[in-house]
């Protein structure tokens, strides 16, 4: 049965005036000051209750990755979120939701709004209603300044091209704008045509891995809905002993990462957010690969592959990627991310670099820290860029000496 979402931590509700330059979702004279209103949810329970109308926005934006999906926001809360610290900024015209920013309070040292979706999360964005975009972005930049209050605004890992960049532009107060993590795309086209972009002797060994992989009967199945607990944590169990004994990203490993995937893919299937393809050899699940989607790209976020197809001298990059090009290009996406990451393996289909942004913004009176930190991003990123460029050839030293019999020390 039906019941009200819970008022509790809501938030007060204000008034925005906006002037509409485009043709609203109502009978609304052009000119006209359009009235929306605008809230902060902080009850957990309220923001799981608006996943119907969520989903709703999310469709209607056209930017929104699979990251700003509701399924996926909500169940990285129940895993990662801090109680209390909920910020979910909402802009509704007429009663319906038309923009939304799902935020969390931190402090470090000073407090700052953050993204929900953290460090697991490829891109991070805001929703706006494409149909009254140009109304709603201001309307959220001022419900945005109410949030933050004594807090910088930081959002990691913008995608370019992505709706909150609409919102940065209308911002008034301080604001700065980084470089921030880059990301692999290639076209979402089928596998033939990925080949072309490649040298020819290099689209000769790729076609050699791929005549391997069919020779050995390898077979892609998509997992339906309702097998998917059961398939996440059978690629899970791959994901740990394809980097059994290797570095791996502890995270990963984790019962609360287990919980968020198992919780959000299901329901992103449902939606066509998500795909989980499994591989099998001999009836048996050999490798299975996670696929999250929206209607402009798709990209492949975790997949876990069983040791013995090195063994076998199966390429499974040269796998996956054939698989995901080929179901992304039917359904007619466009792009076909690598999503984060710089592996060597990934620059051998020459993809276009893509570099995300972190956008920052505050108050007129916290200028000094939004500037702090932006200080300390910028030193950080300088730090990361000296391990990466000393970090290979201290191995390479360290190994050196310890061919000719040093101890390895320093």
């Amino acid at each position: 049965m039906a019941t009200e979402p819970s008022t509790r931590n809501r938030g007060p509700v204000r008034r925005i005036f906006v002037r509409a330059r485009t043709a609203p979702a109502t009978p609304v004279g052009r000119g006209t000051f359009t009235p929306l209103t605008s809230e902060i949810c902080r009850d957990p329970d309220r923001f799981g209750a608006l996943a119907a109308e969520w989903t709703a926005l999310h469709r209607r934006s056209g930017q929104a990755t699979p990251f700003q999906s509701h399924a996926w926001l909500h169940s990285w809360w129940l895993s990662y979120g801090t109680p209390g610290r909920l910020r979910v900024v909402l802009v509704r015209r007429g009663g319906t939701l038309v923009a939304a920013a799902p935020l969390m309070l931190t402090h470090r040292p000073v407090p700052v709004l953050v993204q929900l979706g953290g460090g697991i999360s490829d891109f991070s964005d805001v929703l706006l209603d494409d149909d009254c975009a140009d109304i709603a972005a201001p309307a959220l930049a001022k419900a945005l300044a109410v949030a933050a209050r004594g807090a910088v605004i930081d959002l990691r890992e913008v995608r370019p091209g992505a709706a909150v960049e609409r919102v940065y532009e209308c911002w008034d107060g301080p604001s700065d704008r980084l470089a921030d993590s880059s990301c692999l795309e290639l076209p979402a086209v089928p596998m033939d045509e990925l080949l072309g972009r490649l040298s020819s002797s290099r689209a000769q060994r790729a076609r050699a891995k791929i005549r391997k992989i069919d020779s050995l009967g390898i077979e892609a199945r998509v997992a339906p809905a309702d097998e998917i607990p059961t398939a996440v944590e059978r690629l899970l169990h791959l994901h740990r002993l394809q980097w059994q004994g290797r570095g791996v990203t502890t995270e990963h490993l984790s019962a609360r990462f287990s919980a968020h995937l198992t919780r959000s893919v299901r329901t992103m299937v449902e939606h066509g957010d998500a795909m989980v393809t499994e591989f099998l050899l001999g009836g048996e699940v050999v490798a299975a690969d996670l696929t999250l989607m929206s209607p402009r790209l798709g990209g492949g976020y975790l997949y876990g592959a069983d040791p013995m197809l090195r063994d076998r001298k199966v390429d499974v990059a040269t796998m996956l990627l054939r698989e995901s090009a080929r179901r992304l290009s039917a359904d007619g996406r466009s792009t076909l991310s690598m999503l984060r990451g710089n592996e060597p393996y990934k620059h051998h289909w020459r993809p276009e670099t893509v570099r995300n942004q972190r956008l920052l913004m505050a108050r007129g009176l916290l200028a000094p820290s939004l500037r702090l930190v932006a200080t300390q991003a910028a030193a950080r990123d300088r730090a990361a860029v000296l391990v990466n460029e000393r970090l290979p050839a201290m191995k390479a030293g360290l190994a050196k000496r310890t061919r000719r019999g040093g101890d390895g020390k320093g």
